[in-house]
């Protein structure tokens, strides 16, 4: 598992009063993940001293306490239906967010193929949300130094490479056939933590890349909408996605990183960083084009300038919405929960793709990306047990 190492560490004394004898000193850190295509966010608590307290009825708890525990962001006292119901609406937006934008981006591609036109797009199309969130005093505004700012650039720069890989794979294939290869992310991860980082793991966890290799390579082959393009800028996106994880490691471990940049405010800056580094590449590539594309896709009666520049919004809309949620959900689950409900998000985008589009899988492509797709959920549930 990949990790844009953010931490922003806290200190707070949780006092129930008389109700305890002793306090509990916590510290916790935010850590922002990426997976497949969303980054997600999780907040870990740690405790450095703690006595045996006597819990009465009328339990108090510190507001900084965030309902977390040691065991992966479950308030263990939050088991009520309201909490049941909270939670099941996160994963549940999250994965309509996400089919939304899958569906949306392949209609706005098949529709005008400009990918890197309308990657910018998509990505400047978030800050639309977060910006009047900070003007309006809805959400703290962040504060960085030049500083903070030059360290920002390069994770930022993979962030991009991120999308706009995945946009371009969506674009050149089938939306089942890009999320199969992106299934192959953990062994990029591997590999660049391994000569970068030095970082050496269980055997365990090296076993859990073997079925993943060997499904997506199975998935390639008998995929009926395969081509280079797709292949090739999906694994730009998975060595973008995993590089991103190594230089956050390297540059922000240990490392306060500005005023008010918790999880949502650091990829808000992410994606303003990533819109501005965009829109040249964008022009250098493309040019104009996009603005003929669009015009030709009107001409074709399929669209109007209207419905065609909805479809266009609406796929940057739901792009920074399903990663809002995400975070939204992650943050409320333990890492076994996450795990899973990753990979039954990835079953669920490749089987309402397929229905959406009606691309045909054949029986080797669908074995492939079962195989790989599991492999995924093993490599998740591996490096969660070495980390606790």
């Amino acid at each position: 598992m990949s990790a844009l190492h953010a931490e922003f560490v806290f200190r707070h004394t949780m006092n129930a009063g008389a109700v305890t004898r002793r306090c509990y000193l916590h510290e916790f850190y935010i850590e922002l993940t990426q997976r497949n295509f969303v980054p997600t966010f999780v907040l870990h608590s740690y405790v450095l001293k703690s006595g045996n307290p006597v819990i009465g009825e009328n339990q108090v708890k510190s507001s900084t306490a965030l309902a977390l525990s040691t065991t992966g962001g479950e308030d263990t006292s939050s088991s009520s239906i309201a909490e049941t119901l909270q939670v099941g609406s996160y994963f549940a937006l999250w994965y309509l967010f996400n089919i939304a934008y899958n569906i949306y981006n392949k209609q706005a591609l098949n529709a005008v193929a400009f990918p890197w036109s309308i990657a910018t797009i998509q990505m400047i199309a978030g800050c639309f949300y977060f910006v009047p969130l900070w003007l309006f005093g809805i959400r703290k505004a962040p504060k960085l130094s030049l500083s903070d700012v030059k360290t920002l650039i390069p994770i930022a720069l993979c962030h991009t490479g991120v999308h706009v890989g995945a946009v371009i794979a969506l674009g050149a294939g089938a939306v089942s056939f890009a999320h199969i290869v992106k299934a192959s992310e953990p062994v990029v991860t591997c590999v660049l933590n391994g000569i970068i980082l030095k970082e050496i793991l269980p055997m365990k966890v090296y076993l859990t890349l073997l079925p993943i290799i060997g499904g997506v390579a199975i998935a390639s082959m008998k995929e009926l909408s395969f081509t280079y393009l797709a292949l090739g800028a999906a694994m730009m996106s998975n060595v973008s996605s995993s590089m991103r994880g190594v230089l956050s490691k390297k540059t922000m471990s240990g490392k306060k990183i500005g005023e008010n940049m918790d999880a949502q405010n650091l990829y808000a800056v992410l994606t303003a960083i990533s819109s501005l580094m965009l829109i040249p590449m964008m022009l250098a590539i493309e040019g104009t084009g996009f603005l003929k594309g669009f015009a030709d896709a009107v001409g074709t009666g399929s669209f109007t300038n209207k419905s065609l520049s909805i479809l266009m919004a609406l796929s940057g809309l739901s792009y920074y919405a399903y990663n809002e949620v995400a975070f939204l959900a992650l943050g409320k689950v333990n890492p076994v929960t996450h795990a899973v409900g990753n990979t039954i998000k990835r079953v669920v985008i490749i089987v309402a793709s397929v229905i959406a589009f009606k691309t045909p899988m054949s029986t080797g492509s669908i074995i492939g990306s079962s195989i790989a797709i599991c492999g995924t959920l093993l490599y998740s549930l591996a490096m969660n047990s070495i980390k606790k």
